[in-house]
């Protein structure tokens, strides 16, 4: 009898075991999953953006801009796809992100103090200031108190950091008034602004920079902040492991020098603005370039032919018959022993001038180390072919020796103009260069080729193809484009990674998803 109640009681104990662990499977099972977690298993990074020519858009050779590239390396370090969700406004991005539509927001968003109470930034990639634009030839405001006279009307993106600011300069200005309007952008209110249809618009300062080679009538009426952060944003919850692998993330490739490279690709030539030289190139853009477009678009090869037109303009204005009092001539202005060497035979032959002009250039990357990424090998180029290989490569070795990166176009070219002076130009190997003039080549290329991309985007007609648009988010599906393209100059190689195997773009999955 002894034995049949220890029996029982074994069993009893064993069962009420059996019980407990089950329950504290199934427990474990319910418990909440991260933020990364549900990522990784949905295999997806769902970023929410605005189109615009800095931060994302579609472009002839796939997705391109900043902000999109930043995304990009980070669903490669999460071992996922990117999924890009261009919003048709600002006013939808933040109650998008809150209903949990979209992970993160990417799209040049300042630090604001009513931002930072509802959700989290991420670290700060780059700083702007706040500027109020105005058309040129019309009445400027200098000051808030001319602002706040109201001789016309002020007009900002509704929900933007530049209402905010409004609201605050509003408290020892009680007279300022403004406008507010949804569904639309800075840039937008910029164009607007060049074509006379509003006043004053408010816009970042890389913004304004950025659309002046678009619009060259707008023109910085005055500041009202200093510099501020720009950051992404995600939720604000208990769960950290997004927000904090976002840190890690903008630590590494701030350490990397990657972001500085980034940052120098998109707004490392905007620094200067020439009025007379913008316009010239926009009336040539209109009424020029499309002669010329299908030559460049047919010989560019591995090559953006945006850029290749923009070598062409520096060069000759896109000018077929033109010749310098140095000899060099045509579209290109070729020299007689580069053309034999391309096997160009008429330089005066605009078809035969860009083929062998992107010959050549061909030929002048080759030469460049493959230390330099293949990104920027272009611009090292193009410094190769105004000042020679020699002499880039004195820069070089100079940038080196003041500590910095003999690979990063964004540190060689502080050392080209210093091939003028003496006191450096006599420690290199080559000697005496007109270091600046190489500088001010590239950039002008660059510039143009920048200018030439925004122009194509503002006046390209609206995607009416596969869009769905549920609460504000506009969702694009683009051709598929392989990971060997892209908005580069000179696209890289192919990667392996999850990230990679399938292009990043936008979806037709609904914001209600």
């Amino acid at each position: 009898m002894s034995n049949l109640r220890t029996h029982s009681t074994v069993r009893h104990i064993i069962a009420l075991l059996l019980s407990t662990l089950l329950l504290s499977g199934c427990l474990w099972q319910e418990a909440p999953r991260t933020d990364l977690e549900r990522i990784r298993e949905n295999g997806v990074l769902r970023v929410g953006t605005l189109n615009n020519q800095l931060s994302y858009y579609i472009g002839s050779d796939g997705p391109t801009g900043l902000d999109y590239e930043l995304a990009r390396r980070f669903a490669k370090k999460l071992g996922v796809k990117l999924e890009m969700k261009p919003m048709l406004s600002l006013s939808n991005m933040f109650p998008t992100l809150k209903r949990g539509d979209v992970d993160i927001l990417a799209s040049g968003l300042t630090m604001t103090a009513d931002r930072l109470a509802d959700f989290r930034a991420a670290p700060a990639y780059y700083y702007a200031s706040q500027k109020v634009v105005y058309k040129k030839g019309q009445w400027r405001p200098r000051s808030i108190e001319d602002l706040a006279e109201n001789k016309g009307v002020l007009t900002v993106v509704k929900g933007s950091s530049h209402e905010k600011t409004l609201h605050l300069l509003k408290l020892q200005h009680p007279t300022l008034t403004w406008n507010s309007v949804v569904e639309t952008d800075s840039d937008e209110l910029m164009r607007q602004v060049a074509e006379g249809e509003l006043d004053y618009t408010m816009a970042d300062s890389v913004d304004v920079a950025l659309n002046q080679r678009i619009y060259p009538d707008i023109a910085t009426a005055l500041e009202l902040t200093e510099d501020e952060p720009i950051a992404w944003f995600v939720n604000q919850r208990h769960d950290d492991s997004l927000y904090a692998l976002l840190i890690e993330f903008f630590g590494d490739i701030k350490q990397s020098g990657e972001l500085a490279k980034l940052e120098e690709k998109y707004f490392g030539h905007v620094d200067k603005f020439d009025y007379v030289d913008t316009r010239a190139f926009l009336r040539a853009m209109d009424h020029k370039l499309p002669e010329w477009k299908n030559l460049f678009q047919q010989y560019s090869g591995e090559f953006d032919w945006r850029l290749i037109a923009a070598l062409s303009y520096q060069e000759s204005h896109w000018n077929p018959q033109a010749v310098s009092p140095t000899g060099v001539r045509g579209m290109m202005m070729l020299t007689l022993p580069t053309a034999k060497a391309v096997g160009v035979k008429n330089r005066l032959d605009p078809e035969q001038s860009i083929r062998g002009g992107t010959e050549y250039l061909r030929k002048i990357i080759a030469r460049i180390p493959d230390s330099i990424e293949d990104h920027e090998k272009v611009w090292f180029a193009l410094a190769s072919y105004n000042v020679g290989f020699g002499h880039l490569m004195d820069a070089r070795r100079l940038t080196k020796s003041q500590g910095g990166n003999p690979d990063a176009w964004s540190d060689v070219k502080q050392r080209l103009p210093l091939l003028r002076k003496r006191k450096f130009y006599t420690q290199t190997r080559y000697g005496y260069a007109r270091g600046d003039e190489a500088l001010n080549y590239v950039e002008n290329i660059r510039r143009y080729y920048q200018s030439i991309i925004g122009y194509e985007q503002a006046h390209s007609l609206p995607p009416t193809d596969d869009i769905a648009i549920v609460d504000g988010l506009n969702t694009i599906q683009p051709p598929a484009v392989s990971e060997s393209q892209s908005a580069l100059p000179v696209p890289p190689p192919p990667s392996t990674t999850p990230s990679d195997e399938l292009p990043d773009i936008s979806t037709n999955k609904t914001a209600s998803n």
